[in-house]
């Protein structure tokens, strides 16, 4: 069967790992004519974005995810504004804007606040310069695709897609943005945290030596959920409780395992081209997801790399990011080691107070923003996009396989017309979604 057009089978996170952040120049590397190799430097990032003409941005999903951008967006930088929310709840609009005027004394007019399934496309139509795209990731691809239509720079929470038609969508999406010269910014914030990216830098540099895989994890408690109310409809229901079901949220391996997933792609700097998955759920009381994964991923030089998260209270809850070499392994949060387990090299955090080290992290959540910003004024288009869309279409590859008990092939994904969710929405029922968990080895509607 001949692949849909998409990514390149072979290679396609070297183009997006350290490359990306060069485009914008934060990160740079060059390769002499010789078969040495540079090495790959990190330069000074900037705390606050350069001062220039007022950017004006809206707010596309106004839950705490998307309050807590739109301050972030404030932080970045002089002459920035929040100046149009929309969302499908009133009392989302309605906290977003409390909290902004609380936190940051911004008031948002009422002809600038938008309610209703097509609120993002009055937004976006607002006189906004960039949108916070930040409602259930169900919704990404085509709010990405009408903001590239309407020449709008982007910020995009991640994950970026919830099925492999949605990745896709965005892929296009991010070469037409690419293409018009616009800036894209993804919400996978360890690759614009110094600590991490010091910690990459030297592993690209060869001092772990050659990578020969990786174990990732990510064990925490339950997240949030809502129990149903008598006046909810169905929609109104799922969406309130969209952390919970697979076609709004990915599942917790897509939204919220993808940070770790994410490191491990930066680092592998390959694609796997097969994941063999488990999973299974115990706890949970309300959606049709499950309470744990552990997906092995295969690559096509025989390596393989480990990844397994969970979200069970009451159990140990622990974070690894280990990157392995033929010299040693990597903690990608900031420490190397030999191969007997001697620390090698660890980061220099500041002491408490110390505001003028080189080595202080800037918040995460508001270096992206800071970064965005910066591409804009400066006029040099940056965009994370497609490494957003490779580490997406992973978390979903290792779902599908957990979800089913088969494994799933890089080109089964890319060649797959899985779209989760309804094509149409309203308040009222949703059918053909029931509230039941996948069982492994059944065939049903998430996979």
């Amino acid at each position: 069967m001949k692949s849909k057009p998409g990514i390149d089978r072979r290679g396609f996170i070297t183009k997006t790992a350290l490359g990306t952040i060069g485009a914008a120049g934060f990160l740079t590397s060059c390769s002499g004519t010789g078969s040495k190799k540079a090495e790959v430097q990190l330069p000074k990032l900037l705390n606050q974005a350069p001062d220039g003409k007022v950017i004006k941005a809206g707010l596309i999903g106004c839950g705490g995810r998307g309050t807590g951008a739109a301050i972030n967006f404030l932080d970045a930088g002089p002459n920035l504004q929040i100046v149009a929310l929309g969302d499908v709840f009133q009392d989302k609009i309605d906290n977003c804007r409390a909290k902004l005027k609380e936190e940051r004394n911004v008031e948002i007019a009422d002809e600038k606040c938008f309610i209703g399934f097509d609120a993002y496309e009055k937004v976006i139509d607002s006189g906004v310069d960039m949108v916070l795209l930040c409602t259930p990731p169900h919704f990404r691809p085509a709010h990405v695709e009408a903001a590239v239509n309407a020449r709008k720079h982007i910020f995009m929470e991640k994950p970026i897609a919830v099925d492999p038609v949605g990745a896709r969508s965005v892929l296009a999406s991010a070469k037409k943005a690419e293409a018009a010269g616009l800036s894209m910014v993804s919400g996978t914030i360890r690759r614009v945290q110094k600590d991490y990216m010091e910690t990459q830098r030297r592993v690209v540099n060869g001092q772990i030596g050659e990578i020969t895989g990786a174990s990732i994890i990510r064990n925490g408690g339950a997240l949030w959920y809502r129990s149903r109310q008598p006046q909810w409809t169905d929609m109104e229901y799922m969406l309130r409780n969209w952390v919970n079901f697979c076609w709004l949220s990915g599942d917790h391996i897509t939204e919220q395992f993808i940070h770790e997933i994410d490191v491990m792609n930066w680092h592998v700097d390959k694609i796997p081209v097969r994941a063999v998955g488990w999973g299974g759920r115990q706890r949970r009381v309300t959606g049709d997801q499950y309470d744990f994964f552990s997906i092995e991923y295969e690559y096509d030089n025989g390596m393989r790399t480990h990844c397994a998260a969970r979200q069970i209270n009451g159990c140990t809850n622990k974070k690894v990011e280990q990157i392995n070499g033929t010299k040693g392994y990597a903690d990608a949060a900031g420490k190397l080691y030999d191969l007997q387990g001697n620390v090698i090299w660890e980061y220099p955090y500041p002491e408490e107070g110390d505001t003028a080290s080189e080595w202080n992290v800037t918040n995460p959540f508001v270096q992206e923003h800071i970064n965005l910003v910066t591409s804009i004024r400066t006029g040099k288009p940056f965009s994370d996009a497609i490494a957003q869309v490779n580490s997406t279409l992973i978390t979903i590859m290792g779902r599908i396989s957990a979800y089913t008990g088969k494994d799933v092939t890089w080109e089964e994904l890319m060649n797959s017309d899985l779209y989760l969710g309804p094509k149409t929405y309203a308040f009222g029922p949703v059918p053909g979604i029931p509230e039941e968990f996948p069982l492994a080895g059944v065939p049903n509607t998430a996979s």
